[in-house]
Order: structure tokens, then C-alpha cells, then sequence
């Protein structure tokens, strides 16, 4: 089953050189103005109500001199608050939707996720390693990324050998790897402090944005957007491979070295997305498949559009996680509420197209 198989000549949105042609272009501009539209909304609704004209008065003062109505408290809230948490939510939820779309495509399977390679389970032993440990926040996401890397490592080493690396090989690697380091997140939280330690790292392992900070925000702007930009610059060489290889091979790609680059540009950003906002379940399954009912297979058009609405599903979930209750709920609880029944829905509505552009 081939992820982007419909993405061969006959696809009429794009030009010769690659590029996405304007038919395909406007998918990636009605997903930007939607992102805006929900930051614009996100910095506006909380606890702390602020008039949307308010907002849009802040935001434009930071670049040119304005007439603003907003008050200093109000600007206070927008730019420290909630900017940050809007900004992190964007590179988390973006990071793990491209990466999903990315994955679907290269393993030729519309239900592989980003989980499937055991970076998001080594990145959760390393933050909860560094609570257990008492460590600052530097060295919780320091951990988180440093453990992520060495997962990928594992996986790199269960299934490196003499010629080619099957695909199933790399999805038992992935496998493995995650149960080895789930074991360790088990071991930890058994000896972990029930009273004290044991709470955090459970919140932590739910997954929240409630602590976003700029720095925070620069620390997972590196691997995030690294690894995005190597993946949509590899968008049209994705698309072959998710041909297959035998196709692949055919068309002058070399689909081993192509794989694991994508691997590795995939384990950077969920490794980064993990580190400072811990696990968030079901965004990389979901969102593509929402993606590739609106704009197809073609991953020169679906990379970006993930990317886009990923951010934007992020947003509206941590904007209702911070003001549904007093007390906020965790992001990973409700992706995981909100995605399992609407991939669902997806799959009993959907179901021929979705199998059909695989």
C-alpha cells in the first residue's frame, strides 16, 4: 500500500521544475490564513479575555509604531504568556503532523506514526529520567533530546547489516527500541516518589505547553524546523519513493540513504517536540490523513498543509485545555479524546479513498 501512489504525472497542480503550480498553491494559502486566523484566536481566549482588534494592535506595535487601545496588562498577557505557548504549540503539533505525513509515505502505510520508530518513547525516558533526578528544566529537555537520539541510534543499529533494509525490519527496530525504553519509563515511575517526583512525571508524560517559555520555544525551533525544511526539500524525492522502491530505483533514487534521511529529519523533530512539551499522542496519524482527504497525495502539497494545520489543531486543543476547567487538562489526554474517535469517523466514512490514495 503506497502512501503518495496517486503523485505520478498526472497530477496537474504543479509545474515542470517541481514546484507546487498555482491550483496547488492554493491549499498552502487557505492553511495560512486558517493558522492565523486560530494564533489570532489562541492569544485572544483564556482566563484573561482580550479583544481580538487588542490583539492584532499588540502584535502590529511589535513592528511598527501603532495607535493602540490595549492596555499594559493586556500586552503583558499576549506577548509573555500566551505568544510563547501559541509559538511552541505551533512547532510541536506542526513538527509531529509532517512528520507523520512524512513516515506514511516512506513505509507506504496510511497508519504509521511517528511513534513507530521509538524516538518519542526514548525522549520520554529522558525527561522523566531527568525529573526522577531532580534536574532543572535545561537538563529535562537536554535528556529528552540526548535519549531521543540514542533510540534512533538503536534502531539504526538493529537494522543496519548487508544490503538493503527492509521496511519491515526498520518497523520491528522501531518496536523494539519502543518497548525497551517504555520498560524504562515503567521502571522509573515504579521508583519514582509517589508523593512528590511521581506526579510530575506523569503530567509530563501527558504532554502540555502550560510551561513555554522563548527559550524553550528557540530550544525546539532548531530540530523542529531543521527537520521540516530537510523534509520539504526532499518533498518531490519523497513522492517518488512512495512509488516504492522498485520504482524508485528506476527513476535514479536511492531509496535506502533517501529513507533514513527522512528517519533521522523525523527523529529530530519528534525528538525536539518531546523535549519540551513531552509525549502528544495521535497528532501524527490524524492530521495527515485530514490533510491528504483535502489535497491528495502529493506530498509537495501535503508536506506543507500538515505542517500548517498541524500547528493550528495544537492551538485550538492547548486553547481548550487552558480554559475548559480550572485546573488544565493535559494535552496528550485530549488529542488522544479528540483523535481516536475522529480517526474513527475517518476510516468508517473514508474509508476506499483514504486505501485508494495509499
Amino acid at each position: 500500500m503506497r502512501a503518495g501512489g496517486g503523485a505520478r504525472d498526472r497530477d496537474r497542480g504543479t509545474k515542470r521544475d517541481g514546484r507546487p503550480g498555482p491550483s496547488a498553491s492554493k491549499p498552502i494559502a487557505l492553511s495560512t490564513i486558517f493558522l492565523v486566523a486560530v494564533t489570532l484566536v489562541a492569544l485572544a481566549v483564556g482566563r484573561y479575555n482580550v479583544p481580538l482588534w487588542h490583539v492584532v494592535q499588540i502584535l502590529v506595535g511589535q513592528v511598527v509604531p501603532v495607535t493602540s487601545e490595549a492596555t499594559a496588562t493586556e500586552g503583558n498577557v499576549v506577548l509573555l504568556v500566551r505568544l510563547p505557548r501559541v509559538l511552541l504549540a505551533l512547532l510541536v503539533g506542526g513538527g509531529l503532523a509532517i512528520g507523520g505525513a512524512a513516515l506514511q509515505a516512506i513505509f507506504h502505510n496510511p497508519l504509521v506514526s511517528p511513534d513507530i520508530i521509538g524516538v518519542s518513547a526514548g525522549a520520554s525516558f529522558g525527561g522523566a529520567l531527568a525529573i526522577l533526578l531532580g534536574l532543572g528544566t535545561f537538563a529535562l529537555i537536554t535528556s529528552s533530546f540526548a535519549f531521543g537520539l540514542i533510540a534512533l541510534a538503536m534502531l539504526f543499529l538493529i537494522t543496519s547489516g548487508r544490503g538493503g533494509t527492509p521496511l519491515l525490519m526498520i518497523v520491528l527496530g522501531g518496536v523494539v527500541t519502543g518497548s525497551f525504553f517504555s520498560a524504562l519509563v515503567a521502571l522509573v515511575t515504579y521508583i519514582a516518589d509517589p508523593n512528590t517526583t511521581l506526579p510530575a512525571i506523569v503530567f509530563w508524560l501527558l504532554g502540555s505547553v502550560a510551561t513555554a517559555t522563548f527559550a524553550k520555544v528557540l530550544v525546539a525551533l532548531i530540530p523542529v524546523v531543521g527537520g521540516a525544511l530537510v523534509l520539504l526539500a526532499l518533498r518531490w524525492r519523497i513522492n517518488v519513493l512512495s512509488l516504492g522502491d522498485d520504482d524508485a530505483t528506476a527513476l535514479g533514487i536511492r531509496p535506502r540513504p533517501l529513507r533514513w534521511v527522512v528517519l533521522v529529519s523525523v527523529a529530530l523533530i519528534v525528538a525536539g517536540a518531546v523535549a519540551v512539551s513531552g509525549a502528544v499522542s495521535w497528532v501524527g496519524l490524524v492530521v495527515p490523513h485530514l490533510a491528504r482527504m483535502w489535497v491528495g497525495p502529493d506530498h509537495r502539497v501535503l508536506l506543507p498543509v500538515s505542517f500548517l494545520l498541524g500547528g493550528a489543531y495544537i492551538m485550538l486543543v492547548d486553547t481548550v485545555a487552558r480554559t475548559l476547567t480550572a485546573g488544565e487538562i493535559p494535552l496528550g489526554v485530549l488529542t488522544a479524546l479528540i483523535g481516536a474517535p475522529v480517526f474513527f469517523v475517518l476510516l468508517r466514512r473514508n474509508r476506499d479513498r483514504i486505501w485508494e490514495n495509499a
